[in-house]
């Protein structure tokens, strides 16, 4: 899952991005509301942390501008402790959500992986397909109870099957949301990383569409 951090303020946007990172995610990062609005407007992203109080253009322009566009990624806005207004303006540009600063990573950490959850139509935090069960609260995978140890990547890969479950996910779109936007992104990769969750966890629970991409169910069959 690949998440945009924009905010102004380097010391929080590195945590904020270092904790997305460690948790699993793919970030990108923006320090003003223009590069931000851009990277929001060219990139796919599951969620988008938001500050309001931006440089060169505000924060609920951003979300505005987006919203007409179309871009419907669910946003998680960050405002000052006194800052009521600025969430209801927030809610009124179209955020799904907010926190107050300050705040605590850990609670940032669980309303992004809610808002992604809730975008793709799930709303427990266990994801399953057949025997495959996903803790997205500590990316902890088991096949009929037993854990399975996965990569980084693999992880990635699964997660965003699991959470796009009966649907085709084309090759480019899984690395549009895997990977950030300066990894050296190798289509290749995917197919290995395809291949080794089959190999880990059960051959026929990812099945490849020629010309069209991937899709997981826990019968095996695509859409």
């Amino acid at each position: 899952m690949r998440v945009l951090v924009v905010e102004d303020e380097p010391g929080l946007r590195r945590q904020v991005s270092r904790a997305l990172s460690e948790a699993g995610f793919s970030v990108d990062e923006a320090p003003d509301g223009e590069e931000g609005e851009f990277l929001g407007d060219t990139e796919p992203y599951d969620a988008v942390v938001l500050d309001l109080g931006l440089p060169k253009i505000d924060g609920i322009t951003v979300l505005k501008h987006w919203r007409t566009a179309g871009r419907d990624m669910p946003v998680l806005i960050l405002t000052a402790r006194d800052g009521w207004n600025e969430k209801v303006a927030g809610f009124d540009a179209g955020a799904d959500d907010y926190l107050t600063k300050p705040f605590h990573v850990e609670e940032l950490l669980a309303r992004v992986r809610a808002l992604i959850r809730r975008s793709a139509g799930h709303a427990s935090p266990i994801l399953e397909c057949g025997p495959v069960s996903l803790d997205t609260r500590a990316g902890k995978v088991t096949i009929d109870g037993a854990s399975v140890t996965l990569t980084a990547h693999e992880l990635k890969v699964l997660s965003y099957f699991m959470h796009h479950q009966d649907r085709v996910v084309s090759q480019t779109e899984l690395i549009e949301h895997i990977y950030d936007q300066d990894f050296d992104r190798d289509s290749n990769t995917i197919e290995v990383f395809i291949a080794r969750l089959r190999k880990k966890l059960a051959p026929d629970l990812i099945k490849t569409h020629r010309g069209r991409g991937y899709s997981m169910s826990a019968t095996g069959e695509g859409t």
